[in-house]
């Protein structure tokens, strides 16, 4: 029997050579291909926004004799799928009150297991490279994924004065806030499924001024990476009702310590001088835990204090 995953593996391995359309093509395979299945050349170019010869073109490039082969692959592949997994919310539904801890929290751990077995190490560090140096630090991220851009952006803000965090209420408030985007910024850009199109949008207007840019997403074939010159990867997956965003918050965490790292003296006079004025303003009152530990501070040690 021929295996039915050939048509994503065949995705994979040429996608970093595909123009453009055909990128828009493998992300719309890869995440709708039960629909895809069902539509002729004219249909798909149509339903993605490339021309029945892009279509037709793509196809060869997978090395299918023309599109009627390539769309029987697809069928095949929607076949094997329907015989997998039950839908996510089975999950929930047949789980007892007393498993779903245990299973949530395995489930994420797994998850950031994964996410550390592919992420690549060499492109974190340019990411951290690429956000140190930026002129501005551009931060978006809609819906589900919108904790997470004021997660990064809060802690980016206790390391540099240049961070925004883009207000998401419309796709016209976005391209107001980035109008003076230029090639001395990083746009950060997060979303997983699914994609958010005014992150999309965001990231081809950042892309169209020269602006460098890092996506935080969960697939080589996220449309996100269409745009970004670096593409950390992190593994995220529904559930049922909840999109699990564990690891990707991980990987956040990891770029603010990294980030932090190479500022480690103003960073610490950052923490300072907040404390003085939380303790001035009296923000916090004397009932509070501090804010800043003796663990923090000693972690974030000046190198002159540093014995």
């Amino acid at each position: 029997m021929a295996n039915t995953n050939e048509i994503l593996n065949r995705i994979n391995e040429r996608y970093s050579k595909m123009s453009k359309g055909q990128k828009i093509l493998s992300t719309y395979i890869t995440e709708e291909y039960d629909k895809a299945a069902f539509l002729t050349a004219a249909k798909l170019g149509e339903t993605v926004g490339v021309s029945e010869s892009t279509v037709v073109r793509f196809a060869t490039t997978l090395g299918y004799a023309g599109y009627p082969e390539f769309q029987q692959a697809m069928a095949e592949l929607v076949k094997e799928k329907l015989k997998e997994a039950p839908a996510p919310t089975v999950v929930y539904e047949n789980l007892e009150d007393d498993k779903i801890l245990d299973t949530v929290l395995l489930s994420d751990a797994k998850r950031i297991e994964q996410t550390l077995s592919q992420i690549d190490e060499q492109i974190f560090e340019i990411a951290v490279d690429m956000i140190h140096q930026a002129k501005k630090i551009y931060i978006v991220g809609i819906r589900s994924c919108a904790p997470l851009a004021q997660f990064l952006g809060f802690y980016l803000n206790m390391i540099y004065d240049n961070v925004r965090i883009l207000s998401t209420n419309s796709l016209s408030e976005l391209f107001e806030q980035m109008m003076r985007v230029n090639k001395d910024d990083v746009v950060i850009g997060i979303s997983f499924p699914r994609y958010s199109m005014r992150t999309l949008k965001a990231l081809e207007f950042a892309n169209n001024r020269s602006a460098r840019i890092i996506s935080i997403t969960d697939s080589v074939h996220s449309p996100m990476n269409l745009y970004s010159s670096c593409n950390l990867i992190a593994e995220s997956q529904m559930s049922g009702l909840v999109d699990s965003l564990v690891a990707p918050l991980s990987v956040i965490n990891a770029l603010i310590i990294a980030l932090a790292k190479k500022r480690q003296t103003q960073v610490m006079k950052n923490l300072d001088e907040l404390e003085r004025i939380w303790d001035e303003y009296q923000v916090y009152g004397s009932d509070e835990l501090d804010y800043v530990s003796d663990a923090m501070k000693w972690r974030y040690k000046r190198p002159e204090d540093k014995e």
